[in-house]
Order: C-alpha cells, then structure tokens, then sequence
C-alpha cells in the first residue's frame, strides 16, 4: 500500500479537492445538513477505502442518491430517522456481499460502461461551465438535467451571458492554463512537478487571488466559494453528528426506503467498479463482492454518526485514475485530508473560488468525454455505438440509473437481433428434376427467440424439397422449436416435403414425431 505513495498522495490531493465540494453540494441538494455530506466523503475515504479491494476507486457521497435522500427524510419524518434507514441499507450491502451478489456488474455490456462514463464526463463539464464564469443559481451537487428552479442545464449556460464574473473567470482560466501546462509541460521536467501537482498550485493561486482582489473591480463574491460549516469550539463540532433514532426500528417504511438506498447504491457501485476497472491502466479486477461488504459496512458507519450513504463514485474514480493514483492508499489518503481540514482549517478551505475547483472537473469530464472516443465507437459498428449513445443521452437528460437502463434494454434488443439472424445456416445443396434439397445448420444454442426466423424459413420450402436439418453442433434446443417442427410435419406431408435429421446419434428420415426424437436423445438436441 505504501509502495506508490509518491504517486498515490498527490493524487489524493486532486480527489481531495474534488471530493470537498461535492461533498457539500451533494448534501445540499438532498435536503441534509452539510456537514453530513463531508461526513460521508471522509468515511468513504477511510473506512470504505480500507476495507475495499478496489486499487483506484473512490467512495463517497453520491448524486445519484440525492433524488432519494430528498424524499425519504420528509418522508420518514426526520432526519435521525432516515439514518436508521442508512445503518439498515449498510447491513443489507453486507448481506449482498455474503450471498455473492457482486457478479451482477459484470452482466452490462461494454458499450454501456464506456456510455455512463462518457455520460458523466459530459455532465461534469456542462455543469462547471456556470461555476467557470462565477454563475449558478443552483447548489454544486444539482445534477439533474430538470432543476427544481424550473431551469435546466441549458438554459443555465444561457443565463451565464449577464452573469459573468469577471473575476471568477479570469482566476478560472489561470487555473486552467496551469494545469495543462502542469499536465503537458512541467510533469516531464523534474520529480518536484509530480509531487507538487497543478490542482494543488492553482487551489493556491486561487485563494491568493480572491485575497489580493477582495476589494477590486474583480472581487469574487461570497456565494462562489467553497462552504464548509466552521464550529465554533469543540461541542459545537461535535454537534454536528447526529445519531439515528433506534425506536422507529419497527417502521415498515424505514425497511423499504433502507432496501432501496441499499439496492440503488449497490448497483452504483458495482458499476462504477466496472467502469473504473476499465480505466485501470494496469487492468486489476476489483473483488466485487469484498466492495459490497465493504460498502455496507462504510454506509453502516455513516449511519450511526450522522452522514449521508456512500457509494463508489465515478467522478472521484476517473480523478484519481487520472491523476497518477496506484493503489487504494490515494483513497484513504484523500479521506483523511477531509477530516483534517474540517478540524484544523475550514477557514482556509472558505476562501477557495469555485471557478478553480470547476477548471479541474472540467479537465475530468474532458479525458471522460474525449472525441476521440465517439469515433473508436463508431468504427466498432452499431452494435456498440447505438447503446453507447442511448446510454449518454439518458444520463445526461435523466439520470444515472435511467440511461444506465436505457443502455441495457437496447444492448439486450441488439443480442435479440443477433440471436434472431444467426440461429440458423441455410443453403441450397442442389437441384434435381426442379426439386430442391436444402440444408439447414442449427446453432449451437436455439431458443424461442429464434422461432421466428426459423419457421419463416420452413414455410419458404418449396413443394417436393428434400430439407436436411443439422443438428450435430446444437447444444441445446428449446422445446419451442421441437413444438415448431411436429407442426410443420403436417404442412410438409402436405406438400410433399421430405426431412433428414442429422444429429450427433445418426441420421433420421421423416421421424413420427420430433418431440420423441429430441427426447429419445441423451443431450438436448
């Protein structure tokens, strides 16, 4: 774990000031107290990481969840109340691991992944676009297309033209300059470039500029910058936890909002594990079912002291990923600058501009959303570029899970496709007299799916055909297709067509029945 911490910490520093404000924002749009959210971004970060296999993911607070926070808390009643609902999700993810739900990542197709990152990336930079130009009227974490200000996320790039602050933006576009040039140029000059890294220099040269340009014509205002709850002594620090309120433990409504949090989060995770995976320049596989109990037990302990439920998240991931971490150490690492800069300097972390913070998620969503890879996809063919981008459009229109499920019902209609074309092989061996043989090939797997196409085939026989039905290489036949060919008997009678069965026993002419047939077998087909 130790053995990358050259890599692994100014990674950290990167996730850590990427993680900050969506911490915050995040719990700003679900209706909870701020200091909630940064609760659950340091038990991601500590707890999550060190129990997780994971070597690049990054757990925390997630938007995806916002939606449902936001519900359940008017709904149970409470805040403590919904806490309860969190410790229950947490035990529930652990039971999952237990019961080796974790596989269920592997079953999305990898169009869809690429799709949900590319999705992501793209939201990431369309919602910092505002922050960039000092302008949102809307909290940090507010990722849905559909705002509860009746705005959405075009017309918030429309409403930044007469509300640009031109200091947010000058300091923005510094920040960016330094970090491709840290990124581009600096990086290949010397060891002090890779430890120092360019987040960090622009975070800094961001608070000196609002420091130095407080009362100047491009003073950045109050409400663009970062927000972390600063307590005034230590029993107001502490009270900022809030525990769960045991005695609704009977609540049927607590069981199936914390079945909810704990499904929808567990799905999160295993995705974003997929995807990250993915990204992994050496190629690791994450231990799925590890991260759920892993999960279960941050979001357990999230609970009990009064945070929001955590998941594996992708913008963090691809931060990390990105920024040169090697091992799950960036992860914990991160976690704890959270919790010692929330003790030790939340003043300081007040000054920062979020405009310096939006120019490092814009360069995130950016190697996400890269052109390039909209090009590679559609080269791949349409079997890969259409899920790809019904994924996008339903993660960037709706949310994670809708384009998420989007992407899978068109990547199952594809296999459906495919299975319907290549369900059989079909030719003509030769013509004699004006009569046809012709040689049909099952596929090594026929199921219902393939009914369709088969028999539209059979009912193209000519009268006095001589069909020859392979079946040597099938594997398995559906009870459909057998059902298909006793009623065909009677049709090929009629029409004086004769059938061969070829199979791995022999050869048959005209069997009486073909459900007998297939069953006297001692496989399938």
């Amino acid at each position: 774990m130790f053995k990358h911490l050259n890599k692994d910490f100014p990674a950290s520093v990167v996730v850590f000031f990427v993680a900050l404000p969506l911490c915050l924002g995040i719990a700003l749009a679900s209706g909870a107290p701020l200091f909630s959210g940064l609760i659950a971004g340091i038990v991601g970060g500590i707890v999550v990481g060190a129990m997780s296999g994971a070597n690049l993911g990054v757990s925390g607070p997630a938007a995806g969840l916002a939606a449902i926070v936001l519900v359940a808390i008017s709904s149970l009643g409470g805040y403590e109340n919904f806490l309860l609902a969190v410790v229950i999700a947490g035990a529930m993810q652990i039971v999952f691991g237990v019961l080796k739900a974790g596989i269920i990542g592997y079953y999305f197709p990898s169009s869809v992944i690429k799709g949900m990152l590319t999705g992501i990336g793209i939201i990431i930079v369309l919602k910092q676009i505002p922050h960039f130009f000092g302008y949102d009227a809307d909290p940090q974490g507010d990722w849905a297309f559909f705002q509860a200000n009746g705005e959405n996320t075009f017309s918030e790039l429309f409403n930044i033209v007469n509300n640009i602050s031109p200091g947010a933006t000058l300091i923005a576009i510094i920040g960016m300059s330094i970090l491709i040039l840290w990124e581009a140029v600096l990086s290949k000059k010397g060891k002090i470039f890779k430890l120092v890294q360019g987040p960090l220099v622009a975070v800094v040269v961001g608070i000196v500029f609002f420091i130095l340009t407080k009362d100047t014509s491009l003073a950045i205002s109050n409400d663009h910058l970062v927000t972390v709850p600063v307590p005034d002594s230590f029993d107001s620090f502490i009270g900022q936890f809030t525990l769960p309120s045991f005695s609704m433990i009977g609540n049927p409504q607590i069981w199936i909002t914390a079945f909810t949090i704990a499904l929808v989060a567990s799905l999160e995770t295993l995705l974003s594990v997929e995807a990250i995976d993915k990204l992994d320049p050496h190629k690791r596989t994450t231990p799925t079912n590890r991260e759920l109990f892993a999960q279960g037990t941050g979001n357990m302990v999230s609970g009990l002291i009064g945070g929001l439920p955590v998941t594996q998240v992708i913008v963090r991931s691809s931060a990390n990923v990105q920024s040169g971490g090697q091992t799950k150490m960036s992860a914990i690492i991160h976690g704890f600058l959270l919790l010692i800069s929330v003790i030790i300097i939340p003043n300081v972390l007040n000054l920062i501009p979020l405009s310096v913070l939006a120019a490092v998620l814009f360069l995130v969503g950016y190697k996400l959303a890269k052109p390039a890879l909209f090009i590679k996809m559609y080269k791949a063919g349409w079997k890969q570029f259409v899920p790809f981008v019904v994924t996008i459009v339903g993660i960037v229109f709706g949310d994670l899970l809708i384009g998420i499920s989007l992407g899978l019902i068109v990547g199952i209609f594809v296999i459906l496709i495919k299975s319907y074309q290549n369900s059989y092989f079909l030719h003509i061996e030769n013509v004699e007299n004006g009569n046809k043989t012709v040689k049909m090939r099952l596929a090594e797997e026929v199921t219902f799916i393939n009914k369709g196409a088969i028999l539209k085939e059979l009912n193209k026989l000519e009268k006095d055909s001589y069909l020859i039905m392979d079946v040597s290489k099938t594997r398995y036949l559906d009870n459909d297709i057998v059902e298909i060919l006793d009623d065909f008997k009677i049709k090929a009678e009629e029409r004086n067509i004769n059938i061969k069965i070829i199979s791995e026993r022999g050869t048959v002419e005209n069997p009486d029945s073909y459900q007998q047939f297939f069953e006297l077998d001692k496989k399938p087909a």
